[in-house]
């Protein structure tokens, strides 16, 4: 039996709110749009990247959603290059959760609605390239909660659904991991709160990282 664990990235693997924010505030200025309030930012966090814009603006139509899409990617590859980003952190014992799953045999995987070269650049700063079988962005899948991301994740790794755990803070990773049928495992240190987690089909919520090496037993 091969035994998989796939974890989101944003507000589960690292606390990425503050670029986020940023560059979302950036897109909307260029938009001539009042920019949304941090906290209804951080609750599209998971989502791909037009998904988000359009629940933040739903009364626009798809050429805006794109266009706000495309400006937010350009803001947050400036931010990045003109070394203005805010620290990213691991969220706090998160790698040695990550290193005794491994040592017990689990392999890892990553879900994410980051892209292909933000979640590449994210895992490199932190050292943690090397600790994930599979890598599935929103370059390459519809966007969470659909569940492809995640049955590629687990077909990548050779794993079965029943013997996978999908690790993630939003209501947006449980009913992904409720529609492929994986072991939906929430996270209370992100960006949706417990009551989302659970309405959203979590069967267990962690409410410390080193919780998950309880549930993951």
């Amino acid at each position: 039996m091969i035994r998989l664990a796939v974890f989101d990235c944003d507000g589960t693997l690292v606390d990425s709110q503050a670029n986020i924010c940023l560059a979302m505030e950036t897109a909307f200025a260029i938009a001539k749009l009042p920019p949304p309030p941090r906290a209804e930012i951080r609750r599209i966090v998971g989502l791909s990247l037009v998904e988000a814009v359009r629940a933040l603006v739903p009364h626009a139509d798809d050429a805006d959603h794109r266009r706000i899409a495309a400006d937010y990617k350009d803001a947050f590859f400036e931010l990045r290059t003109s070394g203005r980003m805010a620290e990213e952190p691991l969220f706090e014992g998160i790698v040695e959760v990550l290193d005794t799953l491994r040592a017990r045999g689990w392999r890892l995987g990553v879900a994410t609605g980051k892209s292909d070269r933000g979640l590449a650049h994210i895992l490199a700063h932190h050292g943690l390239s090397d600790h994930f079988v599979t890598l599935q962005t929103a370059d390459r899948h519809p966007s969470k909660p659909d569940p492809a991301m995640l049955l590629a994740a687990i077909a990548e790794a050779g794993a079965a659904p029943a013997d996978c755990a999908m690790i993630g803070d939003t209501s947006f990773d449980m009913a992904m991991a409720k529609a492929a049928g994986a072991r939906a495992v929430g996270v209370a240190w992100g960006y949706h709160d417990v009551h989302d987690l659970v309405r959203g089909g979590a069967q267990v919520v962690a409410s410390r990282t080193q919780a998950l090496l309880e549930i993951l037993a």
